[in-house]
This record gives structure tokens, C-alpha cells and sequence, in this order.
């Protein structure tokens, strides 16, 4: 049996309802359970039992390079009006070599919650850099 290896992280996709989906940075890819602690008076130990409570999401945080003419991460934002938010379906992939998904997160209901520009610098010498932030309810993990 050959050895199996642990898969970079370097080679991904990002399918967000966008024209342009070339991303150099995906964060956030995080859920969890909270637990709920109850004690009852009567229990004869003196400490609280733990339950498994809420699922709790964080947000994801996309990253790319800044091109010229495409303000599409501030596009979506500025849908946000009141409680009504253009909701989207985010799909994330790593790749293999031959660049088909190995492993895929599916955001659910997501919308963005922070556009974020480049830090400009006189003596920088690396690429304009923007974010967005966005909430969503539910992550899913596939293995394809």
C-alpha cells in the first residue's frame, strides 16, 4: 500500500456567484457545538453536567488580488438593506494534481458582512489585496 500523504492547501477554488473566482486565501472554515452546563439542586455531585447545546458557525474571510473595474465584493454588500440580504451559496474546493475536488465545504445562506480594501504602502512591494467577510448558516464537508 503506498503511502498516503497530507493534502496542501495551496491549490483551491472558490465558487461565490461572482465573475471572477481566482481567491489566494480562505479562512474561517470552523463550526462548533457550545455546550449547555445544567445543574439541579437535588444531583448529588456538586457540579453542573455538560449537554451538547447550539451549532455555532464562524465566519469565512475570502481573500484576492485586487483588479482593475471589479468591485464585485462591494457589489454584494451594498445589497444589505434593512433585515433583506442577496443570499448566496458558497462552494469551497481543495484540488488534486489533476485539479479535480478532493475535499469540498458547501456555505449555506451566506451574505457578506465586511468588505475590506488593500493596506497602502509607499515602500510595499506585493499586490493590492482585498476581503470580504461573510455570515452564513450552516457548513457542510464533503470528501469527494
Amino acid at each position: 500500500m503506498p503511502q498516503q500523504y497530507p493534502l496542501p492547501v495551496f491549490h483551491f477554488t472558490v465558487q461565490w456567484g461572482g465573475t471572477r473566482l481566482g481567491f489566494s486565501e480562505v479562512s474561517g472554515l470552523t463550526q462548533e457545538n457550545q455546550a449547555i452546563e445544567y445543574r439541579d439542586g437535588s444531583f448529588p455531585e456538586y457540579s453542573s453536567i455538560k449537554m451538547p447545546g447550539l451549532r455555532k458557525f464562524s465566519n469565512v474571510t475570502l481573500k484576492r488580488g485586487i483588479v482593475k473595474a471589479d468591485n464585485d465584493f462591494f457589489k454584494w454588500l451594498s445589497t444589505v438593506k434593512l433585515n433583506q440580504v442577496e443570499r448566496r451559496d458558497v462552494v469551497i474546493s481543495l484540488l488534486n494534481e489533476e485539479h479535480a475536488p478532493v475535499m469540498t465545504w458547501k456555505i449555506h445562506n451566506a451574505f457578506p458582512v465586511k468588505v475590506e480594501g488593500p493596506g497602502l504602502k509607499a515602500a510595499g512591494n506585493e499586490v493590492a489585496i482585498e476581503s470580504i467577510e461573510i455570515a452564513h448558516e450552516g457548513l457542510e464537508l464533503q470528501n469527494d
